[in-house]
């Protein structure tokens, strides 16, 4: 089957929400090619992006997973190849 590369940018807004949000994305854990989030204090949020090499549908499925999650807010970017 056919992978795409995307870009899931994730904004906690609820910290209480991060376990639930570690836990989702351990089990996508085998196509995610790298993680890094950013601590914004000041703002009191963190910044996550995470890129992934999956299935549309793989990567549709971790996306509203994630944005189902109270306190937190995603967004998917798709490559176009």
């Amino acid at each position: 089957m056919e992978t795409r590369i995307a870009l899931i940018g994730i904004i906690v807004e609820d910290t209480t929400a991060t376990e639930k949000l570690n836990n989702t994305l351990h089990d996508y854990g085998q196509y995610i090619v790298g993680r890094m989030g950013v601590p914004y204090r000041d703002k009191e949020v963190c910044v996550i992006s995470v890129i992934i090499d999956a299935t549309n549908d793989i990567i549709s499925s971790l996306s509203g997973k994630l944005g189902m999650l109270d306190g937190i807010t995603v967004k998917t970017i798709y490559s176009k190849k």
